[in-house]
């Protein structure tokens, strides 16, 4: 498998444990186990902005165009 496949399958994988992190912090009633889960989240997101990174510097990945000033403002005009 081609090292860029494998970037990106792990930053995928990464995105949706940090979801999960997130969904049991919620829920978590115990403090002491929602703090060790946060600092789980916390180092996983950090990991995660590293490989991105990485991914951008290689061109594994490319962010999404900007958004344009007209629609920005569509969108919050929209919503409010």
């Amino acid at each position: 498998m081609e090292e860029k496949y494998m970037v990106n399958d792990i930053l995928e994988n990464t995105k949706a444990g940090i979801k999960d992190y997130e969904g049991a912090i919620l829920e978590c009633a115990n403090m002491e186990l929602r703090q060790t889960v946060q600092n789980i989240r916390n180092s996983s997101e950090n990991f995660q902005y590293e490989l991105f990174k990485l991914a951008e510097c290689k061109g594994y990945y490319s962010p999404a165009e900007p958004a344009k000033p007209d629609e920005i403002a569509k969108v919050h005009n929209e919503c409010m």
